[in-house]
């Protein structure tokens, strides 16, 4: 049985709303909720089309992480935390990586939160042969599951994982004075702050650098009333970062939410 990805961005979330009220719309409203339904659920796919397409590695990364039984493995205690096939970066989010990566020249991008290594690869497509990607892991498991698949890639070499708890891994990369072209965070979203932190009060991230967030819609809970811990603090990171006169800041509506942040 094909396992599905369950909706997590507001696109979608908004499609899966739509479905359900479709049989309980009058019969007069049925074509407009149609027409809507149609416009808002054709975007992704339609978006995923006009993308520069996946390498096969990447294409297996998907199939990989997606059969995984990541409940399973929380279960058993394999892994140290609750892990979701849904945590994907997926084509559109990691092309549009690899195209900044590409534009920027960049060589050294550091990434917080590496899960099966999706997005570290994609970045690492986009870096020249010299070029080096430190990704951060607190979970072995994973860690290891993301180094058998970028060990298959001939990019993979340019992946460097660090396994441990991300804010400890920033600390020592401060202290040893390490600095990145591209930062990517995509970790414990009530730690966005604190990596943000380290990224520029740390100086870890080079002065015309780029600072990227994943996931900074958080499902809409960036917006909408009552959010969860996570959304409020998606929401407390947002409004930090567009008021930091250090950055250039936009929030791309891409996938959960795209934030890219230029360092003046």
């Amino acid at each position: 049985m094909t396992k599905e990805l369950r909706p997590i961005a507001p696109l979608g979330l908004l499609v899966q709303r739509l479905e359900k009220l479709a049989p309980q719309m009058p019969a007069e409203l049925q074509g407009e909720l149609q027409g809507a339904l149609a416009l808002a659920a054709g975007l992704e796919p339609y978006l995923r089309a006009c993308a520069a397409p996946e390498s096969v590695i990447l294409r297996d990364l998907v199939a990989a992480a997606i059969a995984e039984d990541w409940e399973g493995r929380f279960g058993d205690g394999t892994t140290t935390r609750r892990l979701e096939r849904e945590m994907l970066s997926g084509h559109v989010e990691g092309q549009t990586l690899q195209l900044l990566v590409r534009l920027m020249g960049a060589r050294r991008v550091l990434e917080v939160g590496t899960f099966v290594g999706y997005s570290a690869l994609a970045m690492a497509e986009g870096l020249p042969e010299t070029g080096e990607v430190i990704t951060c892991e607190v979970d072995p498991y994973t860690a290891d599951f993301a180094r058998r698949h970028l060990d298959r890639s001939p990019h993979g070499g340019k992946v460097q994982i660090v396994v441990g708890p991300a804010l400890a891994t920033l600390d020592r990369l401060v202290a040893e004075g390490q600095t990145f072209d591209l930062i990517f965070l995509d970790a414990d979203k009530k730690e966005y702050i604190e990596y943000s932190r380290r990224a520029l009060d740390g100086n870890l991230l080079v002065r015309g650098g780029l600072l990227c967030a994943d996931n900074t819609l958080y499902q809409g809970e960036a917006y909408l009333p009552d959010p969860s811990a996570n959304g409020a603090a998606i929401a407390e990171f947002n409004r930090a970062i567009a008021a930091d006169p250090r950055l250039h800041t936009v929030l791309l509506p891409l996938r959960d939410g795209l934030t890219l942040a230029y360092r003046r």
